[in-house]
């Protein structure tokens, strides 16, 4: 058995977590399932298959991964993080199992390779495949940064190589989850434009030149360009740029609707968002005082 351990965030997954475990066990030595206290059947789920189940209050990915981390007994040579919703094809299983023990002392971090299926369809266009994100790393070189939205696995001490086949992202539940969830990361990422702008937060994101370089990118030229633009101009520029001249419209009516509401809607709410919890805090003198009030409009635990 390969030594690597899976770690993975839940709530309320029953739908999703035991097709998660079923898709790691083939090549998994240990698997870990850090759960928010879900009030369905996730956390006997995840125990009946054999995973190890903690439960930690729930703030944010970013912290609640990294508890998972500091708390969790991994003694195994690699670390692995997936999502809930998420599955290792058997492609993909085949090549963890062949190629991780074959790696040298060089290699701290593995990116792969994400496909995203929405209302059971792989959204092929739109810039949406693949998204390269790191995510096997040596035991104790890596760590998740400490952001609201948008963390990333960063790794030191070697570098990361890429693997050829994919895993899949493919959420089961309906619209109605996909944009209340939205309607969540919308606020989050909302909090951390404006930490970032008022200087709220402490600053605890990692290098980024430790990211894959696809993600360097990105966030630069979001962070850069995107951010300081007006969000009416920047939302429908991305979606334009998504759907048309990255081809979205391929996807179908599938993909209409998810770049639209991923590409046009949540990026236009954000925008929304930023400026209403901006002029919410416009009035305070003190930074504490704009924490405290962006704690209480955003329901973020600053």
């Amino acid at each position: 058995m390969l030594s690597l351990s899976v770690v993975i965030l839940t709530y309320n997954e029953e739908r999703h977590i035991a097709r998660a475990i079923g898709s790691v066990k083939p090549f998994a030595s240990n698997i870990v399932v850090i759960d928010s206290f879900s009030t369905d059947q996730t956390v006997e789920i995840a125990r009946a298959l054999g995973a190890t189940v903690l439960q930690n209050r729930f703030v944010n990915q970013a912290k609640q991964f990294q508890w998972g981390m500091d708390n969790a007994i991994i003694e195994s040579d690699w670390v692995m993080r997936l999502d809930a919703d998420e599955v290792i094809e058997p492609e993909l299983a085949k090549e963890i199992s062949e190629r991780i023990p074959a790696l040298g002392p060089d290699v701290a971090g593995i990116n792969l390779k994400r496909k995203h299926v929405f209302l059971g369809k792989w959204i092929r266009h739109g810039g949406r495949y693949p998204l390269i994100l790191t995510r096997i790393w040596r035991k104790g070189q890596g760590r998740v940064e400490d952001r609201w939205m948008d963390e990333h696995i960063v790794v030191w001490g070697g570098e990361t190589i890429t693997f050829d086949a994919p895993f899949v992202d493919d959420n089961l539940n309906d619209l109605s989850f996909f944009t209340e969830k939205h309607n969540k990361y919308a606020s989050r990422e909302a909090v951390e434009v404006l930490g970032r702008r008022y200087g709220l937060l402490e600053d605890k994101t990692l290098k980024d030149d430790r990211l894959s370089r696809q993600a360097f990118v990105k966030r630069f030229v979001k962070e850069k360009i995107y951010d300081r633009m007006p969000f009416s101009v920047s939302a429908l520029g991305y979606f334009v740029m998504r759907y048309v001249f990255q081809l979205g419209f391929l996807d179908g009516r599938e993909g209409l609707i998810y770049h639209f509401l991923q590409g046009y809607w949540y990026r236009f709410l954000v925008g929304s968002k930023i400026l209403e919890f901006e002029r919410s805090i416009s009035g305070m003198d003190t930074s504490e005082q704009k924490r405290d009030e962006l704690s209480r409009i955003s329901g973020c635990r600053l």
